[in-house]
């Protein structure tokens, strides 16, 4: 009779215990509803994996007398290794992803809002701060399976040697990666000149970088590239940048005709839009060529990705000023001899 009358109790309290931890997720939720402005779903989400973690957990120490639960799984070195401890080992992987997801979503980006942070420095918070979850929640659960980390010092002396002669360039290209996530030579967002190819950064790995191109192409970069080749950041100490147009005139032209022309077109499209820079345009007379006299505007344009759209627009609105002003752009020019040859029949 009293084991019967323990058994009721154990079981009493098992239901109480569960369901206080159901209503709890319920309040709870009731209050994020009500007063989570951002990221409302990631934080029930977060809510929904806890409620779940702390279930089982309550539920199997309420069991843990229960020998296949408790009881050795499996052994590791001098460690005997239970299912428990794996299935909490385990949650404590997916809870780091789940809290890793909530920072990168909700609450670093209104940490950055708030200090107004670069884009780029936001791009390395991140990714230091998802490493650094997930690395914190390995150990927690190496230490909840009764592993030693001391103990894998051994291991990591293979890794070590495996990396000195078969892994050298994954290991380059991580370390590559970290120093450029702290010395930041490029920076997500930055435009870059790589072997004549114009492209944006798109995103730093630890391993590789994305560069995606005028195009939409992403070529993938690896890091230790950045560190050892020759790369042109046009973002890198600020984002001003010179552009020219060449043209040329025929040799009946009035120069300073030509030289006045540029600067007006400059400045009609400089009142249209505001990309350009207070510096006043550059004519510059470059040679006398085989069939025309050449010329080269330069200006100067504060946003690099606006570049060919100004080149265009340039050359449309030079162009149809050449017409009004009678200002002849020539085709080249050739000189053809025809020598005649008498042969003797």
């Amino acid at each position: 009779m009293d084991n019967v009358s323990s058994a009721v109790l154990e079981g009493l309290y098992l239901f109480i215990g569960l369901l206080v931890i159901l209503a709890a997720r319920v309040i709870v939720g009731k209050l994020l509803n009500r007063f989570a402005k951002k990221g409302k779903d990631a934080w029930i989400s977060m809510l929904n994996w806890l409620t779940v973690y702390l279930l089982i957990t309550y539920t199997a120490t309420h069991f843990s007398e229960v020998s296949w639960l408790f009881g050795p799984l499996f052994t590791f070195g001098n460690t005997s290794v239970s299912l428990f401890t794996t299935v909490v080992a385990v949650f404590v992987l997916l809870l780091a992803t789940r809290i890793s997801s909530l920072l990168k979503n909700v609450l670093l980006p209104q940490v950055f809002e708030r200090y107004q942070i670069e884009t780029s420095a936001r791009f390395t918070l991140i990714s230091l701060m998802h490493y650094l979850v997930l690395a914190t929640a390995v150990l927690i659960s190496l230490s909840t399976l009764g592993i030693n980390i001391s103990s894998l010092t051994v291991f990591a002396g293979v890794i070590g040697i495996g990396i000195g002669f078969g892994l050298q360039n994954i290991a380059s290209n991580f370390i590559s990666g970290i120093i450029i996530l702290f010395e930041r030579p490029i920076r997500v967002g930055d435009r870059v000149i790589i072997d004549e190819i114009i492209g944006d950064v798109e995103e730093i790995k630890m391993r590789a970088t994305v560069v995606r191109t005028l195009e939409n192409e992403r070529i993938i970069i690896p890091n230790s590239f950045f560190l050892e080749e020759k790369v042109i950041n046009r973002s890198y100490a600020d984002s001003n940048l010179r552009i020219f147009i060449d043209v040329g005139v025929s040799y009946g032209s009035d120069v300073m005709a030509v030289k006045r022309i540029l600067e007006e077109a400059v400045g009609e499209l400089k009142e249209q839009t505001g990309d350009f820079l207070d510096e006043p345009p550059l004519v510059r007379f470059r040679d006398f060529g085989d069939s025309s006299l050449d010329f080269r505007l330069l200006v100067w344009i504060s946003n690099p990705e606006k570049e060919f759209k100004i080149k265009s627009d340039l050359r449309f609105l030079i162009l149809e000023k050449f017409r009004e002003n009678n200002i002849v752009i020539p085709f080249p020019q050739r000189d053809l001899h025809l020598i005649r040859e008498e042969v003797d029949l």
